[in-house]
């Protein structure tokens, strides 16, 4: 028996094994995660306002709501869009639909006058949505006023 192969196995029978290694996908995948879940959160922000500093705790939030934002020069804008005040309430009702039932979260610059914002505050509610709510910034750590006295 010269001819034999002494290790048993011939070599007709040999067959790649179809495997992927899905190790470096899933860890790919798990680091793009937790990026957007950090970075998501900060992305709902888009028109810069000074938001007026008050001692009220933040609000926990499922749902994103809509964002009405009162600009400085008393521009408005529904999420970053901006709208005119006539179009306020056709803009939120094709948005979220006539009785919109989620949040609508009002922001405004500190430098409007309250008239501005109330009367953008009874255009919402006049047309039926009733989850309103201001935004404000907290209170810096050790002042109880805007001017910094303790």
């Amino acid at each position: 028996m010269a001819g034999s192969v002494s290790s048993g196995r011939r070599r007709g029978n040999w067959k790649p094994k179809a495997e992927i290694n899905v190790t470096p996908f899933v860890d790919v995948m798990l680091v793009l995660l937790i990026v957007f879940m950090i970075t998501a959160p900060l992305l709902t922000v888009g028109v810069p306002v000074e938001l007026p500093e008050t001692e009220a705790s933040s609000m926990s939030a499922e749902d994103e709501p809509l964002t009405v934002t009162v600009g400085a020069n008393g521009e408005i804008f529904i999420q970053e869009t901006p709208v005119q005040f006539d179009q306020l309430v056709p803009r939120l009702q094709a948005i979220g639909g006539a009785g919109f039932e989620g949040r609508i979260f009002i922001r405004a610059d500190e430098s409007v006058d309250y008239g501005s914002v109330v009367r953008v505050m009874a255009r919402i509610s006049a047309a039926g949505y009733t989850n309103i709510g201001l935004v404000t910034d907290p209170l810096s750590q050790g002042t109880n006023s805007r001017d910094g006295e303790n």
